[in-house]
Order: C-alpha cells, then sequence, then structure tokens
C-alpha cells in the first residue's frame, strides 16, 4: 500500500502529524479487505480557501468543509494484478480544530474520523439515507476504535 501526503496548511496552530495519518489509512484498507493489492491513496492537508475552492468547483458547496474525497480507480473495475489508484483525501485542520469540540471531542480524534471517513468514500460507502450513514458509521467506530478512539 502506498499513502502519499500533502500538508498544505502551513497553521502551526494545528498540526498534522502525517506518519500517524499515513498508518491510520494503511489499517483501514488492510482491514477492508486490500492487504494484498497495491493501493495508493493521496491524503492532503489544506487550509480553508483551498478546502472552499473544491468544496465549491467539485461538490457545488459554499464555505470550506472538513473532509472531501475524491475517488479516482473503482476497485471493481480494477484486475486484482494491477495497481489501483483509489484517490486522494482532503482534511481542513482548522475546520476540524474548530467543530472537534461538538463532534468527535478533540482535534485528534476529530482528524482521525476524518481521515477513516474520506478513505470510506473512496471505497465505495456513502451516507445519502439513513441506512446508509448507520452503516458507514459502524464502519468508522470499528476503525477508529483500534486506534483508541471512541466516537461520541
Amino acid at each position: 500500500m502506498i499513502v502519499d501526503d500533502e500538508r498544505d496548511d502551513p497553521d502551526p496552530a494545528q498540526p498534522v502529524d502525517v506518519s500517524r495519518w499515513e498508518a491510520l489509512v494503511a489499517d483501514v484498507l488492510f482491514a477492508e479487505g486490500l492487504g494484498d493489492r497495491l493501493v495508493e491513496v493521496h491524503l492532503h492537508f489544506v487550509d480553508e480557501p483551498s478546502i472552499e475552492v473544491l468544496n465549491r468547483d467539485h461538490m457545488n458547496g459554499s464555505g470550506p468543509t472538513d473532509v472531501l474525497a475524491f475517488p479516482v480507480d473503482d476497485l471493481a473495475e480494477v484486475p486484482v494484478d494491477v495497481p489501483v489508484l483509489l484517490g486522494d483525501v482532503v482534511v481542513c485542520p482548522s475546520v476540524a480544530a474548530r467543530q472537534a469540540p461538538e463532534h468527535a471531542g478533540d482535534y485528534h480524534a476529530e482528524l482521525a474520523l476524518l481521515v477513516v471517513h474520506g478513505v470510506l468514500h473512496l471505497l465505495g460507502d456513502n451516507h445519502a439515507d439513513p441506512e446508509q450513514a448507520a452503516a458507514m458509521q459502524t464502519k468508522e467506530r470499528g476503525h477508529l476504535a483500534r486506534h483508541g478512539v471512541e466516537r461520541p
């Protein structure tokens, strides 16, 4: 597995331990049954203006958001012996820091939740209806629990 990360947000107020999040992405992929495939994920940590532009241009949203996922290859369409470019997960640490107290509890738990959430989107999980949302939250809790993060 390859996890390529990029830190585009130079704000030291929201530290990002990229090796920690690389390990989390690799663990989620392994737990989701991709341990024997060559899978590449790009993980980006960006500032609010950058994620706001991505949100507007690709999701028809307004304002900055916490996480966006941009799938590239569909696992079902790529032969098992061919490398997979799963896609990009874009996280905004400053939005994560702001929403953490009401959402995941603290800054690092919020970043973990957002990284897991983004990777699950790359894998095809969605929360478009209540049943899908509940299934996705169950997966998120399981992945986070293996890393000592309890999601409220």
